[in-house]
């Protein structure tokens, strides 16, 4: 269906929305963009891209674009809650031959998917209503517009609207854990990727270049705190490493309580969902983004050469589910070690740690 006149709606203009709309132009497509939220509303922190974000964006034909942000990070370093290290990953060996792994301001790489999507999102349009019709999508916006399309793409996240509107599924399930995100600039010197573990808690620091310091840090947990910098200060006042000084830092933080979305199937009629929409996962191994551009890869790609939307829907499915299936599961394999006591933890992750982190990504390392 290369170059067919499809009429294609993709909604939300995040990652995974912008990522998508880059993939189908560059096989002759031309879709709607629409985000609900007005840009003023899009919150910005930091992304740590693995190396199978990297190939993607090659795929989409915006590494070059990316490669100036941010900062390469050759190593994730492991260390318990007062600063003593356990283990380490070498990111430049696991990731050989497919991409480098970097950290970047989310808003930057959101700038290069929104130029290379053609910049034309309408914002402040919320889907109300969606009519499956025999070899169609029909579609209602919140301020009373209505069109028609031959296909349908909810990108709009774990808590997807489109998901509900079109009966794929209901609210997402909660993974059990609070998390705090900020940006620091002026901290402490910190060259890689630098996980402290505590006891059903972590702090993450990620530089991010130009003296900016990406700082991530969990705790199991249902509900957010209404004081978040206040909880994060208590909850990781007494680890060692570059915590204090970050914490000194920081001054503002956002707080969420993470999703999980785990369907039968992705697709009702001319209706599919991609990204978080479709397989949300906690963020432990930082592969929401990745997901999200390979779903868009992969996408364009059945479109280009199925003969029906019916069948690419199909394929890509089927393409698809294995590997988001397997970030799923190794998010929960690593998840459950945080109810390990960290007496018996960490000399297993002084020993092997190494290995089993790096073993969690194995699988994406092979080609899409």
């Amino acid at each position: 269906m290369r170059g067919s006149p499809l009429r294609i709606l993709v909604v939300g203009a995040g990652i995974a929305g912008l990522a998508v709309a880059r993939a189908l132009r560059m096989v002759g497509f031309r879709p709607d963009v629409t985000e609900k939220l007005p840009t003023s509303e899009l919150v910005d922190t930091g992304l740590y891209l693995p190396g199978n974000a990297a190939r993607a964006l090659r795929r989409l034909e915006l590494h070059g674009p990316v490669r100036p942000l941010g900062r390469i990070i050759h190593r994730q370093r492991f260390f318990d809650a007062a600063g003593v290290p356990l283990c380490e990953v070498d990111l430049d060996a696991l990731w050989a031959g497919v991409g480098e792994c970097r950290a970047l301001p989310r808003a930057e790489l959101h700038r290069v998917l929104f130029t290379g999507a053609g910049g034309a999102v309408r914002h402040g349009a919320e889907v109300s209503a969606v009519e499956l019709l025999p070899a169609a999508v029909g579609v209602t916006f919140a301020d009373g517009t209505a069109a028609e399309y031959d296909l349908v793409i909810g990108a709009d996240g774990p808590r997807s609207t489109v998901r509900s509107l079109a009966a794929l599924g209901g609210p997402p399930r909660p993974a059990g854990q609070v998390v705090y995100r900020g940006v620091v600039r002026g901290g402490p010197p910190v060259t890689e990727w630098t996980a402290l573990l505590g006891q059903r808690s972590g702090f993450l620091v990620v530089p991010l270049g130009a003296g900016r310091l990406y700082c991530y840090a969990d705790e199991a947990g249902a509900a957010a705190p209404a004081e978040p910098l206040a909880r994060l200060r208590e909850l990781f006042g007494s680890y060692g490493g570059p915590v204090p000084r970050v914490l000194e830092a920081l001054d503002q933080v956002h707080v969420s309580v993470t999703d999980e979305v785990e369907l039968g199937r992705w697709s009702r009629g001319r209706v599919l969902l991609v990204g978080d929409a479709a397989h949300a996962t906690a963020p432990t191994l930082s592969q929401g983004a990745a997901m999200a551009l390979e779903d868009a890869v992969v996408l364009a790609e059945a479109l280009k050469a199925a003969g029906s939307v019916e069948a690419a829907l199909v394929a890509y499915e089927s393409r698809r589910r294995p590997r988001t299936r397997w970030v799923r599961d190794r998010t929960r394999d690593r998840n459950r070690t945080r109810d390990v006591p960290p007496a018996l933890r960490d000399p297993l992750l002084r020993g092997r740690g190494g290995r089993i982190f790096g073993e969690h990504y194995r699988l994406l390392v092979d080609p899409l």
